[in-house]
């Protein structure tokens, strides 16, 4: 079963508040009538025994909120389950992978986004959204990193890329879904800001040349290891319009659990 968990958080953005504001407004687009709740690979999100939704997670304030996420991520995976994360913005994704990288010998990170987020800090805090995969790296040299569609690279970002391994697939050099062949489980974490701002305009960070949602979902569709979680993060609703970005992070939530699904628990 997959759980699906909302971490509405956003104290560690660098430009704007409001993506704590979007896992409702995820779960709102999900049950929009304007839309259904089907998977292209033929099976529902209202299937029995597929989905079930913890509700959001309820964080204290201060540094304890990085170890309560850890800890409810560790409970689901104690259940036998795979979490599926609706953010809040990226810094919540470095505590929900320090519960998987301490749970799997092997994991391949897949993250799509426009920024590395590989900062060693940001505006003095080493914890931003702008640095959780480097936070990552360095407690886990075991995890793999794959990143595509960047388009912000720096030398400093660029520089803590060579220094973990990561693989790094600029929008320049955007490779074939086929590269997704990885050996072992895998993780996606997905910052909607990856997509050109035409198809999400509902972003804080709004970084032209950006993939298509149907880009992203040929990457997601080509994944054949077992996923055994995902995160969905950086919807900022009041940047929205008409939901357009929250219809967007409903999609890729409907067909990343369909893809984890499908590829065996």
């Amino acid at each position: 079963m997959i759980s699906l968990l909302g971490i509405p958080y956003d104290g560690s953005s660098s430009y704007l508040k409001g993506p704590a504001l979007a896992p409702a407004r995820i779960r709102r687009a999900l049950h929009c009538s304007s839309s259904n709740l089907s998977i292209e690979n033929g099976m529902s999100l209202d299937e029995v025994g597929l989905i079930e939704d913890l509700g959001d997670l309820e964080l204290p304030p201060g540094p304890e909120h990085r170890r309560e996420i850890s800890n409810a991520i560790t409970s689901i995976l104690d259940e036998g389950k795979k979490s599926l994360v609706l953010g809040g913005d990226h810094s919540i994704s470095y505590s929900i992978l320090r519960a998987y990288a301490k749970r799997f010998d092997v994991l391949n990170v897949i993250q799509f986004d426009a920024h590395p987020d590989l900062y060693d800090e940001l505006d003095g805090d080493k914890y931003s959204h702008a640095c959780p995969f480097a936070r990552l790296m360095e407690e886990f040299p075991h995890v793999s990193l794959t990143q595509i569609g960047i388009r912000t690279m720096n030398a400093h970002c660029q520089a803590q890329a060579d220094r973990f391994g990561v693989r790094v697939f600029e929008m320049k050099d955007l490779p074939a879904p086929s590269i997704l062949d990885l050996a072992g489980p895998v993780y996606i974490s997905l910052d909607l800001d990856v997509l050109d701002p035409a198809f999400a305009p509902g972003i804080s960070h709004h970084e032209p040349g950006g993939l298509s949602v149907r880009e992203v979902l040929s990457y997601i569709h080509q994944v054949k290891n077992t996923i055994v979680g995902a995160d969905v993060v950086e919807l900022n609703p009041t940047r929205d319009r008409n939901d357009q970005t929250a219809m967007v992070a409903a999609k890729f939530v409907k067909e990343l659990a369909g893809q984890m699904a499908q590829n065996g628990f």
